[in-house]
């Protein structure tokens, strides 16, 4: 059965080129001038897809989308214009439009992108077709090894905004929860722009102080304070020709945004103890689990820094957003957990599924990946079963329900010989982990910690009370 297309452009000549183009290519293709008679032919006709000019004489493909995706949520639409916007293309995108197309139109691309788009609209909504339709259109898509495509609606949005923004020059404020991964976007932005054989420089501002932050944006000269021992080149400069990212960017005190307004609006810096002055290629990328906009209200963060980074924002939904998402990071951080442990695990038993799709993961993607690492670490057999799953997976306080709401997790009636047996317990089960891991690793202390996600001082202060423990 033919695909049914409506043409929607006040430029006559360009509609009939679309019309015969399409006809010969075995499309049922209808032809309009306005808004208000693209209204009329959608309500007689059913339209698998509508190609729309964003300006027109009565109206605009806004609006026509609106219309569209509210009355008939199962008609595709690809938007046409003669400018090119990456605010409004991701504008667009988010309202349902499937893709943005910027004149003058190639026979080529505009037949490519209809093919894909009458082959993957409406499949956002059934999550095993659009991953066996476009799961692999869309993994070929980014270049980076480290992001993982998921199919849930929240996720091809990202995806999407990922795709546009990446060509462009444009700062980008990335918010979203701790341990949502922007990092990884960022770092996904970087690895498919036109920088991505230049460096990509990433830079924890919450743990900046006052006298540090000046020296790590920039650098010192040696001699240039008492303790500057050597020439340091800061983060700014190792970016150079990359990619700076820029992580907890609200944790910043007020005079040390001061001091980064001047880098971010001139491109230019000096090392402290230097008077030469070095030019800046640098694309950056800030990121904040913090609503930034409340901070300037209450005079936090300095709207004119905030305006200078939100050139374009990305929001990165938490895990609870991507239902559809967490079994397939799951799996993927189980293979990463197979290579380090040399394990063969093959996947979660039904119930173990059940109990990670209930869990409302609060710490997002990184508590996800950390429970994977851990339960991996435990199972002996080629199946990860329900009693090696952390007591939290189970807990109503952190279970989902349809209001999000906390339940108690226990009475507190425990005596203290009680409490004190929990926690002997718990002990004695981390004490059985670290050990286990040390043994994976042939006690290469640097792995274990890796695999622990520790550091080393912990893992050895861990260590060191297990010594103990036996010893007595």
């Amino acid at each position: 059965m033919k695909k049914k297309i409506l043409i929607v452009d006040d430029e006559i000549s360009l509609g009939l080129l679309l019309y015969k183009f399409l006809t010969k290519k075995g499309f049922h293709v209808s032809n309009v001038t306005t808004g208000k008679k693209a209204l009329q032919a959608l309500e007689k006709e059913r339209f698998d897809l509508v190609l729309c000019d964003y300006r027109l004489d009565d109206t605009d493909g806004k609006e026509i989308l609106i219309h569209l995706k509210e009355n008939y949520p199962n008609t595709g639409v690809i938007i046409i214009t003669g400018y090119s916007d990456i605010k409004l293309a991701v504008e667009l995108i988010k309202l349902g439009a499937y893709d943005y197309i910027v004149k003058p139109l190639y026979p080529d691309e505009i037949l490519n992108t209809i093919n894909k788009a009458l082959e993957t609209h409406g499949t956002l909504k059934s999550p095993k077709n659009f991953e066996s339709i476009s799961g692999n259109v869309i993994s070929d898509a980014l270049n980076c090894p480290e992001y993982i495509n998921g199919e849930s609606n929240a996720s091809a949005l990202l995806l999407k905004q990922i795709q546009l923004i990446a060509k462009t020059g444009y700062t980008v404020i990335l918010t979203g929860k701790s341990g949502t991964g922007k990092e990884c976007v960022a770092k996904t932005i970087h690895l498919n722009s036109s920088r991505s054989e230049k460096p990509f420089i990433a830079m924890d501002c919450g743990s900046l102080t006052k006298d540090l932050a000046a020296s790590e944006f920039f650098g010192h000269e040696k001699g240039a304070f008492t303790g500057a021992a050597f020439t340091k080149i800061g983060h700014f400069e190792q970016a150079n020709g990359g990619t700076l990212f820029l992580d907890e960017i609200g944790n910043l005190s007020y005079e040390i945004q001061a001091t980064l307004l001047r880098a971010v609006q001139e491109r230019k810096i000096k090392r402290i103890g230097s008077t030469k002055e070095i030019d800046l290629d640098v694309r950056l990328i800030v990121a904040t689990n913090e609503n930034l906009e409340e901070a300037i209200l209450k005079g936090a963060f300095r709207e004119d820094l905030y305006h200078r980074f939100n050139e374009f924002s990305i929001h990165v939904p938490s895990l609870k957003h991507r239902d559809n998402d967490i079994l397939i990071f799951a799996r993927h951080f189980l293979a990463t957990v197979n290579k380090e442990l040399n394990k063969n695990i093959k996947g979660f038993s039904d119930e173990v599924k059940k109990c990670l799709l209930a869990y409302n993961w609060p710490g997002n993607v990184r508590e996800l990946k950390n429970v994977i690492r851990r339960i991996a670490l435990l199972t002996d057999g080629d199946c990860i079963e329900t009693h090696v799953l952390p007591l939290e997976l189970g807990r109503t306080d952190y279970a989902k329900t349809p209001h999000e709401k906390k339940a108690p997790f226990l009475p507190l009636t425990l005596n203290h010989d009680q409490a004190l047996n929990l926690r002997n317990a718990a002990k004695e089960a981390e004490y059985s982990a670290i050990l286990e891991v040390l043994k994976a690793v042939n006690f290469n202390k640097t792995k274990a910690a890796k695999i622990l996600n520790i550091d080393r001082k912990t893992l050895y202060n861990k260590i060191r009370f297990i010594e103990i423990g036996d010893g007595q």
